[in-house]
C-alpha cells in the first residue's frame, strides 16, 4: 500500500514537472516571437555598407559629392569678364575664345576642369601655335570688361585694382623649364610677372628676376599670389602674406591682368624634334582667379 501512494506521489510529481516545462516553453517562444517582430528590420543594402566599412577599418571613405559635375572652366572660375588665348590653331594663329562662347567652351587637354572638379588645368605643349606677337605657347586668360565685350585697359594711377590667384605650377618643359603664371600687361609689354625659372619662382620685371619667392619650388605645390595697383605703386603678396614681397613704383596705362600659362619655350629651344610634341608642355593649375577694381 505505501509503494501504491509512493508511486501515486512520484507520477503526480513529474505530471506538474512536465506541465511546468511544457508552460516554460510556451513562454519562451511567445517570447521569441514578439522580440523578432518587435525589432527594426536591417535592409541588405545597410548589411552590405556595413560589411564594406568593416572590412577595410584603416580606410575613411570620402562622401560623394552632392554638386552636379563641372564640365566647363566658367562653372569652376567666373570667367565673365575674361577671354582665353590656347595653343590651337586658327588662321595661323593661337585661337582666342571670347564670351559668350567661353561660358560653354572646353578643350582637352589644353583648358579643362580638373577631375576633382574644383580648379581649372591651363597647358600650352612647346609645339603650340603661337599669337603673333610671340614665339611661344599659351593658353591663359586676357582681363576684359563688360561681360566680355571690351578689352581691359587701367591705369596704375587711377583707383585700386586687384587680382588674385590660388594656383599650383604642375609642369615645365624638359629643356627649357621656364613658365609664366600670372602678369600684368599693357598694350606694348609686360609690366611685372610670376614666373618660375624651375625650380626658382621669382617676380620679374623688364627681363629681370626682381625678387625669389621660393628657390625650391616643388611642381604641383599650391600657392597664392595677389596683385594691387593704386596710385602709380604695384604691390605683390605671397601666399596670403599681411605685407608685399615686393613694391614696384613704376606708373603706366592700358593695363589688365592675365592668368593661366605662358610657356616660355617651343621646339626651337627645346632643340631635339623629339622634344617637339604635345607631352613637353608647361602647365598650370588655377584654383581661383579674382579681379576687383575699387
Amino acid at each position: 500500500m505505501r509503494y501504491k501512494i509512493s508511486s501515486m506521489r512520484s507520477f503526480h510529481l513529474n505530471l506538474n514537472l512536465f506541465r511546468l516545462i511544457a508552460k516554460i516553453s510556451i513562454l519562451l517562444v511567445f517570447m521569441a516571437i514578439i522580440i523578432r517582430f518587435a525589432s527594426p528590420k536591417v535592409s541588405n543594402e545597410e548589411t552590405k555598407q556595413t560589411n564594406v566599412v568593416d572590412a577595410n577599418p584603416t580606410q575613411k571613405s570620402t562622401p560623394s559629392s552632392p554638386t552636379a559635375k563641372m564640365i566647363y572652366p566658367s562653372q569652376v572660375l567666373n570667367l565673365a569678364n575674361w577671354k582665353i588665348t590656347i595653343p590651337t590653331i586658327t588662321s595661323g594663329n593661337a585661337a582666342e575664345i571670347k564670351q559668350p562662347e567661353l561660358a560653354t567652351y572646353n578643350i582637352s587637354p589644353w583648358f579643362v576642369v580638373v577631375s576633382e572638379g574644383n580648379a581649372v588645368r591651363f597647358r600650352a605643349a612647346v609645339n603650340g601655335s603661337t599669337t603673333s606677337g610671340s614665339e611661344y605657347p599659351r593658353s591663359e586668360l586676357r582681363e576684359m570688361v563688360d561681360n566680355g565685350k571690351t578689352n581691359a585697359a587701367w591705369s596704375s594711377k587711377k583707383g585700386i585694382h586687384t587680382l588674385f590667384l590660388d594656383q599650383a605650377i604642375t609642369a615645365v618643359p624638359k629643356i627649357k623649364q621656364d613658365v609664366v603664371a600670372g602678369q600684368i600687361h599693357n598694350e606694348s609689354k609686360d609690366i611685372i610677372v610670376i614666373r618660375l625659372n624651375y625650380p626658382n619662382l621669382h617676380v620679374r620685371v623688364d627681363g629681370t628676376n626682381v625678387y625669389t619667392l621660393d628657390s625650391h619650388y616643388t611642381l604641383g605645390k599650391r600657392f597664392t599670389v595677389k596683385f594691387v595697383v593704386s596710385e602709380g605703386l604695384t604691390k605683390v603678396y605671397y601666399n596670403n602674406g599681411a605685407d608685399p614681397v615686393y613694391t614696384l613704383n613704376k606708373k603706366y596705362s592700358d593695363a589688365y591682368f592675365k592668368a593661366g600659362v605662358y610657356t616660355q619655350s617651343n621646339c626651337s629651344k627645346e632643340g631635339s624634334p623629339s622634344l617637339c610634341n604635345d607631352n613637353n608642355y608647361g602647365e598650370v593649375i588655377i584654383y581661383q582667379a579674382t579681379i576687383t577694381h575699387q
